[in-house]
């Protein structure tokens, strides 16, 4: 463990240094309000660095969860740390995850993650940021994510790099102005983010107290289904915000002229949910034009 968190240190103050050089601004710390977020940021104390923290504002998080971002942000501005709130813009508009969804014509799914890129992704625009991505998160992230990366929507201009990486000086040379990552903790076990946890006494999200092994969007398809039951039970207004999200969304698509077997939002949220799958619902092609 000890191995990991010298190394984690070291990718830090290398995506600080090259934060300084090449955007002259500091290393962005992102956090989630989740637990790899917080490590990340008592590792970027440990390294020593110059950085900030942002948060970007989903709209659809547990109250708990703002809450304690809210609590991480009031200590470290105590310390003078820069932390800012990113509140989420669709075509230059402030937006929620309730009125994006009428937008999109369409339910967010496991494979149409709409919301993600909208909602979470859009702070740090061509800045070097930190993440608290890793490997044993997902067979995607173990396939497609790196300990440092120059992001691109064209995938033929991204780029992915390990520690020692020869490709390194074509990385902090290139005048591509892109979004930069450091993924310090890319390597870590679930196990090692906990066992770092305790040792340092980090405090944590309050979920994580009360069971919960994911704290992210209230109702997110990735949760699977008995995830997201038990977060509706848990906070049943996100239920309803959604079903008048879905209602929105068909008087959307009906005055489009497009098709759909969904009467009500409650109908699209059953079938979000997986209960009431109706045989040629949608064609998701149709409607990602719009956005």
């Amino acid at each position: 463990m000890m191995d990991k968190e010298c190394a984690a240190i070291e990718r830090l103050r290398v995506g600080a240094e090259m934060s300084e050089t090449y955007y002259e601004q500091p290393l962005i710390i992102t956090t989630s309000g989740g637990k790899d977020s917080d490590v990340c940021l008592h590792l970027a104390q440990a390294a020593g660095i110059n950085y900030e923290v942002q948060h970007n504002h989903t709209t659809a998080d547990a109250p708990e969860t703002v809450r304690h971002v809210r609590e991480t942000f009031r200590k470290l501005e105590e310390k003078e740390i820069k932390c800012t709130i990113n509140w989420p813009t669709y075509k230059g508009q402030p937006v929620t995850m309730w009125s994006l969804i009428p937008q999109k014509l369409m339910p967010p799914t496991r494979v149409v993650r709409y919301c993600c890129d909208v909602l979470k992704e859009q702070g740090g625009k061509n800045r070097m940021i930190c993440t608290g991505v890793r490997w044993a998160e997902s067979t995607a992230r173990k396939n497609n994510r790196a300990a440092f990366e120059r992001l691109h929507r064209d995938r033929e201009k991204r780029m992915l790099l390990s520690d020692n990486d020869d490709k390194r000086r074509l990385f902090e040379n290139c005048q591509l102005k892109a979004k930069r990552v450091v993924n310090p903790i890319i390597d870590w076990t679930d196990e090692d983010v906990w066992a770092y946890i305790e040792s340092e006494h980090i405090q944590m999200n309050p979920l994580y107290c009360e069971g919960q092994h994911r704290v992210g969007c209230i109702g997110c398809p990735v949760a699977g289904r008995k995830g997201r039951e038990l977060e509706f039970a848990r906070w049943p207004t996100y239920k309803g915000a959604y079903i008048r999200a879905f209602d929105r969304m068909i008087e959307g698509r009906k005055a489009r002229g497009l098709e759909t077997e969904w009467q009500t939002g409650t109908d699209a949220f059953d079938w979000w949910m997986g209960y009431d799958v109706l045989p040629g619902q949608m064609d998701f092609d149709e409607v990602m034009n719009d956005g």
